[in-house]
C-alpha cells in the first residue's frame, strides 16, 4: 500500500510502513492501477490542488461513484470490486528516490482529531489517516466515527472485508503521518488483547474455511454424505459476528408484542414448562453453491461450495406453545404478521443479528418451529447457538437465529440488515448500480436442491471397474418432500433414477413424513456404467419434489449479484483411467 502524488510527469509513491519512496514514470492522472505487488493511485497534481508532500484528502466524482458501490450493513459488508481498466495501467518503470517525509504524531495529537470540526483522524498499523472527507462515503455509515481519534483495528477485526486490498488502497489515500514508535508499540499490545474473536470455540480441522473472522466453514463434501445425521463438529458453520459467551444460569429470553407485560423466560423455564419436541431438519445457507455462480460472473459473498448444508436432530420447546402460553390469541393474529428474532451476537455498536419469519409459520400446528436447546442429543454447541437458537424447518438458514435473546411479535418484518438488505434474489440483469433491495422479498423457503458429493470433481475412476457409484444429497424447502433424483452421464439424453435414503443406514427405513413436514434431506446413491468411447465423464444430477419442482439446468439464468439460491443441475467431471495406464 502507498500514498502517491503526481507531479510533472512523475508520480511519487511512498510505501506505508517503510521509509522508501519511488518515482514512477509514465503516470496517467486520476487512475488507480497495479505495478507488480503495488496498488498505485495516480493523481493529477493540478486537478486536485494538492501540494507536494501532502496526503490526498478528496476523490474525484468518478471515484466517489465507484466507492459508493460499496454496499454494507452492520455485520455483513458486500463490497463492489473497484474499477480496473487495463488501458489505464500506465506505469512503465519504478526507481528509488528520497526517503518518506511523513510527519510523526503522538497518540495524544491524534486523539484531538475526533470531530468533523477538528477533522477525524484514525490510526491503522502505525500510520495516521485523516478520513474526514471519507466519512460520508463510508459503507457502514457514521459507525466509523467510533474509531475517531483512535485505532481502527478493534473495529475492523469484526469484519474480514476490511483486510482486502481495495479497502486498504482506499485508506492509503488519506494518510497524513506516522504514529510515534512508543505509541505504536502500545497499540500493538492493545490489538493483541482486543480481538473480539479470541474466545471463539475450537473447530474441527477437516472443515474447509471460507472466512476466519467471522468464522464460516463447510465440511468436505465426501464426508457430508457419509452420515444421514451430520455430526455436530462437521455441521457447516455460518457466523456473522463473534460467537457470544452466554452463561446458561443467567440466560433470559425476552418476548414482546403480546398483551400484557413482556415475558422473560430462563433456560430452565423452556426445559420444564413446555413439552420437549424433537424434529430432524436440514439447514442450508442461502449462499450454498455460490462458487458455481462465480464461474459465470463474480458475485459478492463467501465462496461456498456444495456443503453449506447439513442435517441434524433438534430438540426444544415449540415456539407455538411458548407464544400461546405468553398470551398470543385472535386479537394478536388480527394485526400482527411477523415474528422477529434477535440474537445475542453483537457488533461494536451493540447492534445484534436479527431476522424474522411470517407469524403464520411460527404458530402453525405443523410448522414445527423450535426454540431449540439440543442438537443431536447434546446441548447446542457454541457455534450453533448455545444455549438456545430458533430452528425454522424448511426455511433458509439466515432466519434460524442463533444465541436467541429476544422475540418480538410485530406488524412489520425485522428491520435488520440481514432481513432488509441481504438474502434476497434478483434478476441476472440487476447489478449493484441498479439494485433496490426493497423491491424483492426476503428469502424464506428455499428451492429444490441436490448435489453430487462422490465422486469429487476431477477424480479418476478405473475403466476396469466398468461402472461408478454416485452419491449425494437432495432437499427442498417449505416442507416439500424430495421424491426423485435423476442422474445422467450423457448430457441429459438418458437418466438413471437414484435410490433415496431418509434414515441412517442400518436403521429401519423411515416412513414418509406428513405432507408439508418433510424437513430433512434425503441422501441418494446410484451406480451407472462407464461409457467405452470417452476418457472423461461429466456426471449431472437433478432432484424433483412432491410439488414437481425441479432444478434449472444451468446457472446463468438464475445468476444474481449476491450469489444466493444457486440450485442448477450439479455437475462433476471425472477422468477414466485406461487399463494400460494403471499405476504399478
Amino acid at each position: 500500500m502507498q500514498h502517491l502524488r503526481h507531479c510533472q510527469g512523475l508520480a511519487r509513491v511512498s510505501l506505508i510502513g517503510t521509509q522508501r519512496t519511488y518515482l514512477v514514470k509514465g503516470a496517467a492522472p486520476a487512475v488507480t492501477t497495479c505495478v507488480g505487488p503495488l496498488s498505485v493511485r495516480w493523481q493529477s497534481h493540478g486537478n486536485h490542488g494538492g501540494q507536494s508532500g501532502q496526503a490526498h484528502t478528496g476523490l474525484s466524482p468518478r471515484w466517489r461513484h465507484l466507492i459508493a458501490g460499496l454496499v454494507a450493513g452492520t455485520g455483513a459488508v458486500l463490497a463492489y470490486g473497484l474499477y480496473n481498466n487495463q488501458a489505464e495501467r500506465a506505469a512503465t518503470s519504478i526507481e528509488p528516490v528520497t526517503p518518506s517525509s511523513f510527519p510523526i504524531y503522538s497518540q495524544n495529537e491524534v486523539t484531538k482529531h475526533k470531530t468533523l470540526d477538528e477533522g477525524v483522524w484514525v490510526t491503522y498499523k502505525g500510520s495516521v489517516y485523516d478520513i474526514t472527507n471519507f466519512i460520508s462515503m463510508h459503507p457502514g455509515g457514521d459507525k466509523i466515527l467510533l474509531a475517531a481519534g483512535g485505532a481502527l483495528e478493534p473495529f475492523w477485526s469484526l469484519y474480514a472485508v476490511h483486510g482486502q486490498d481495495h479497502v486498504l488502497e482506499i485508506l492509503s489515500e488519506y494518510k497524513v503521518g506516522e504514529l510515534s514508535p512508543e505509541d505504536r508499540m502500545k497499540q500493538l499490545k492493545m490489538a493483541d488483547s482486543s480481538d473480539p474473536y479470541s474466545t471463539d470455540p475450537e473447530r474441527h480441522p477437516a472443515l474447509h474455511v471460507n472466512s476466519l473472522k467471522p468464522f464460516n466453514a463447510e465440511p468436505p463434501a465426501a464426508l457430508l454424505s457419509d452420515n444421514y445425521i451430520t455430526p455436530n463438529a462437521l455441521f457447516f458453520k455460518r457466523n456473522h459476528l463473534p460467537v457470544p459467551r452466554v452463561d446458561p444460569k443467567t440466560y433470559k429470553l425476552e418476548i414482546e408484542g403480546l398483551p400484557g407485560r413482556p415475558v422473560s423466560l430462563t433456560l430452565n423455564d423452556l426445559k420444564t414448562r413446555y413439552p420437549k419436541h424433537t424434529i430432524t431438519a436440514t439447514l442450508q445457507c442461502a449462499g450454498n453453491r455460490r462458487s458455481e455462480m462465480n464461474t459465470v460472473k463474480q458475485v459478492k459473498g463467501l465462496n461456498w461450495g456444495i456443503a453449506a448444508i447439513s442435517n441434524a436432530t433438534w430438540s426444544g420447546a415449540r415456539l407455538r406453545d411458548v407464544l400461546l402460553d405468553a398470551g398470543y390469541g385472535p386479537e394478536v393474529a388480527a394485526k400482527a404478521r411477523h415474528v422477529q428474532f434477535e440474537g445475542l451476537d453483537r457488533d461494536v455498536t451493540g447492534t445484534t443479528y436479527g431476522a424474522s419469519i411470517p407469524l403464520v409459520k411460527a404458530v402453525s400446528e405443523i410448522g414445527d418451529v423450535l426454540l431449540a436447546y439440543e442438537m443431536n442429543g447434546e446441548d447446542i454447541p457454541p457455534d450453533h447457538g448455545y444455549p438456545v437458537r430458533v430452528v425454522v424447518p424448511g426455511t433458509v438458514g439466515a432466519r434460524n437465529v442463533k444465541w436467541l435473546g429476544k422475540i418480538v411479535i410485530s406488524e412489520e418484518e425485522s428491520k435488520s440488515h440481514w432481513q432488509q438488505n441481504d438474502y434476497k434474489g434478483f434478476s441476472p440483469s440487476t447489478d449493484w448500480d441498479t439494485v433496490d433491495f426493497k423491491s424483492a422479498p426476503a428469502i424464506q423457503e428455499l428451492p429444490i436442491q441436490s448435489a453430487i458429493t462422490q465422486p469429487a470433481d476431477g477424480a479418476t475412476v478405473d475403466r476396469s471397474m466398468e461402472e461408478v457409484t454416485v452419491r449425494g444429497y437432495a432437499w427442498s424447502g417449505g416442507g416439500r418432500e424430495v421424491v426423485r433424483v435423476d442422474v445422467t452421464t450423457d448430457g441429459g439424453k438418458t437418466w438413471h433414477i437414484a435410490q433415496l435414503q431418509n434414515s441412517e443406514k442400518g436403521q429401519e427405513p423411515a416412513s414418509s413424513p406428513p405432507p408439508g413436514q418433510a424437513w430433512a434431506w434425503k441422501l441418494w446413491e446410484v451406480t451407472v456404467p462407464l461409457p467405452t468411447e470417452t476418457q472423461e465423464l461429466e456426471i449431472m444430477c437433478k432432484a424433483v419434489d412432491n410439488s414437481y419442482n425441479t432444478q434449472p439446468d444451468t446457472v446463468a439464468p438464475i445468476w444474481n449479484l449476491r450469489g444466493v439460491l444457486s440450485n442448477a443441475w450439479h455437475r462433476v467431471k471425472v477422468k477414466i483411467n485406461e487399463d494400460n495406464e494403471e499405476e504399478e
